[in-house]
């Protein structure tokens, strides 16, 4: 089982921030990445349809045969954990492992998070810090033009719709003196640039994906599910709308040309 493919998920692009760092940090494993891009975005859907959604991602995967199924997103993370622990193989959101990071990086205990309709309703991330922290502030903001402008490429720091928008959503951050934010939506490292030149270089940005990919490793070498290749790893991309807007924007958030298979499912197989 350890020379299986970890399997990776998210509504659209915004996971392949998890599968860039989990690269870096584990070149040598097979990854399964599903992008559910004909639906994109969750983060604005009722909680029964996000279920639905989740089970059928998480599905998929298994019938791949995935040794890991790692939601790399924030609205499924922070409203589907138990759908997630029921599997029969390992399962990780990004809420904990970016609520820890977040825990441990604050000075003053005031810190943001940034995520979708979904995750911020379903105060996910501030239960984690509450417990974690117990006098911590915490200073929640939903964010769902970001997850569209991120999925169309209006990425550049330099955009104006992107520069108004991330103004308008920072200002309770700002307002509320937060020294740590958390990008509880894995679409949001992509415009970490134009959110840190926002914040202020005082501010520390915790990129849930990331965190997530480094804790990735912990649970699969404590399980004994590394792989024992030496050589490098494959990667292969499931999306549910077009392929060809998947590579280029893709690409975007690996930093590099996106390699490897990418195939289109049809929905109603899922």
């Amino acid at each position: 089982m350890k020379n299986q493919p970890i399997g990776v998920f998210d509504s659209g692009l915004g996971g392949l921030t998890a599968v860039k760092e989990l690269q870096i940090l584990m070149p040598e494993e097979d990854i399964i990445y599903f992008g559910d891009t004909g639906r994109v975005p969750y983060g604005t859907r009722g909680r029964d349809t996000i279920r639905k959604y989740a089970a059928q991602d998480m599905n998929f995967l298994l019938r791949h045969d995935v040794k890991m199924v790692i939601s790399a997103c924030g609205t499924i993370s922070s409203t589907c954990a138990d759908i997630g622990a029921a599997l029969p193989v390992p399962f990780l959101g990004i809420v904990e492992p970016a609520a820890e990071a977040a825990a441990a990086a604050t000075a003053n205990g005031r810190i943001g998070v940034l995520g979708t309709s979904a995750t911020v309703n379903s105060k996910a991330f501030e239960h984690h810090l509450k417990k974690l922290l117990p006098g911590c502030s915490v200073t929640q903001q939903a964010c769902p033009l970001f997850v569209n402008l991120v999925e169309g490429g209006f990425v550049a720091k330099t955009d104006p719709v992107l520069q108004l928008v991330a103004r308008r959503y920072l200002e309770p951050m700002i307002e509320n003196d937060v020294d740590t934010l958390i990008l509880g939506c894995t679409h949001f490292p992509i415009i970490a640039p134009v959110i840190r030149s926002i914040m202020g270089p005082g501010v520390t940005l915790i990129n849930s994906g990331a965190e997530s990919a480094h804790r990735a490793i912990q649970v699969l070498e404590a399980q004994g599910l590394r792989t024992d290749r030496k050589t490098a790893g494959t990667a292969s991309y499931f999306v549910t709308d077009e392929v060809q807007g998947f590579a280029r924007i893709g690409s975007q958030f690996l930093g590099r040309e996106l390699t490897g298979n990418v195939t289109k499912i049809d929905m109603d197989s899922l």
